[in-house]
């Protein structure tokens, strides 16, 4: 019976025997989260959007058409007066009395709106920038803004990582100390069966059998306890998948070994300082784009069109205008000088947040580091607390069944071998957790393949 209780935390074994387990159960459902939770589902459209952004700031550098189309209907304003008949009208007569005829009508004064009425002018304006530097580092900040962006997603994909590892190893721990409370059930039935023996054969008083039924009930409860945490602990990660919270969980008995070498990655490999570099380099850019504003800005255009009255089109109608646009900003009242400062300011900003967080993952990788030394320790020690807990166990059950060892004592030993197995457990936990820290810390989960 105690060889089959014994069994059923077999799992301390494992970690001996599987040198080279991968968790790959682990990993299908950290790529499943990869593709469901909805804060890498957010971030992606973030980059999505960040890479449109740079194929719009491309866009700038390729010519645009535009149809441009007026129309005017106008009436009163200003005139110009042509004085034609007053011109005219003496040599015309003068010329019909020559002639003899009436060829040369007397002609009126003209008077002519400045303002076109019924008129049209429709076009087509292709144009192309031929100098702008303000064009080019914006584009330049789009590629680091991409850059920053993937870095942000990739961050939120580490973090992910390890809360997806913390919470397998916690429902793993939960589902086993289930297991582990059923085991001490069954030790306790068994004690039952052997009081209930015992006082049919007149060896024992029904008080240890009393104290074993108690015992049964305290057990019981504690399995209520231990499975409402397994639930707990089942939703928690079903939530980070995006899953419903009831749906199953598969277990692997081949989780990560303690004798697995840790990988040693230099922290600037971080993305947390990958995209702080980026933000960095994105306000030095700005900074040179404010600067360059003072370049002349160079840029073409050439029209197509048709303009006239009464919608006439034909060919003295029709017309094309080519020209080449200049544009330098000699005085802009103070603007780009305090541009140029802010974006200075900024960069200042991003290089301190850059030092400060470099300085940071230093010590959670010291920290990470010393708290896995801890919990090995703490394991080595519970394994071997667990042995000589399971000796003490079988020592006590034998001299109880002879009758020589009160049931007081028994049951003692019996709550040090549930507890060491729990404390065990923990600490196994504990070690997985430490890795999945130190994993993180150095950002060595590779991201590539998933």
């Amino acid at each position: 019976m105690l060889s089959k209780v014994i069994n059923l935390i077999a799992f301390t074994s494992l970690l001996g025997a599987a040198a080279h387990a991968q968790d790959t159960r682990l990993d299908v459902y950290i790529r499943e989260g990869f593709s469901r939770n909805q804060a890498i589902v957010r971030q992606n459209f973030q980059l999505e959007r960040s890479l449109m952004a740079l194929q719009e700031a491309r866009a700038y550098f390729m010519p645009t058409a535009s149809l441009i189309s007026t129309y005017t209907k106008a009436g009163g304003g200003r005139t110009i007066d042509i004085p034609t008949g007053d011109m005219l009208n003496p040599v015309y007569s003068t010329l019909n009395q020559l002639t003899q005829s009436q060829k040369f009508p007397q002609l009126e004064n003209q008077s002519i709106q400045l303002t076109p009425d019924n008129f049209y002018d429709a076009k087509v304006r292709a144009s192309l920038p031929l100098i702008n530097t303000e064009i080019w580092y914006a584009k330049k900040i789009r590629q680091e803004d991409i850059t920053r962006q993937q870095a942000v997603v990739n961050v939120y994909k580490r973090q992910l990582v390890k809360d997806i590892k913390t919470a397998y190893y916690q429902y793993f721990q939960a589902t086993r100390a289930v297991d582990i409370y059923r085991n001490a059930l069954q030790l306790v039935m068994e004690n039952i069966r052997v009081n209930k023996s015992m006082l049919d054969n007149g060896i024992r008083n029904n008080t240890a059998l009393t104290r074993a039924q108690t015992e049964q009930q305290r057990v019981e409860a504690s399995i209520i306890q231990a499975q409402n945490n397994q639930q707990n602990a089942k939703a928690y990660f079903n939530f980070l998948l995006n899953r419903s919270l009831e749906d199953s969980i598969l277990l692997d008995s081949s989780i990560i070994n303690l004798e697995t070498p840790l990988p040693a990655v230099v922290p600037q490999q971080r993305e947390e300082l990958v995209q702080l570099e980026a933000s960095r380099n994105m306000a030095l850019l700005a900074e040179k784009k404010e600067r360059s504003a003072f370049t002349p800005k160079v840029n073409t255009f050439l029209d197509l069109g048709s303009q006239g009255f009464n919608f006439a089109f034909n060919k003295d109608t029709r017309y094309y205008l080519w020209g080449v646009n200049l544009q330098w900003d000699l005085f802009t009242g103070g603007q780009r000088k305090y541009r140029i400062k802010q974006a200075g300011a900024d960069a200042a900003i991003a290089q301190t947040a850059y030092n400060e967080t470099r300085q940071g993952i230093q010590l959670e990788l010291d920290r990470s580091a010393n708290n896995h030394r801890s919990a090995t320790a703490n394991f080595s020690s519970a394994r071997t607390q667990l042995q000589l807990a399971e000796k003490y166990y079988r020592d006590q059950f034998k001299v109880y069944k002879e009758g020589q060892l009160l049931y007081i004592e028994l049951l003692d030993a019996q709550n040090q071998l549930t507890n060491a197995r729990l404390q065990l457990l923990q600490a196994w936990a504990q070690v997985q957790i430490s890795q999945a820290d130190i994993e993180r810390a150095q950002a060595a989960y590779p991201l590539q393949n998933n």
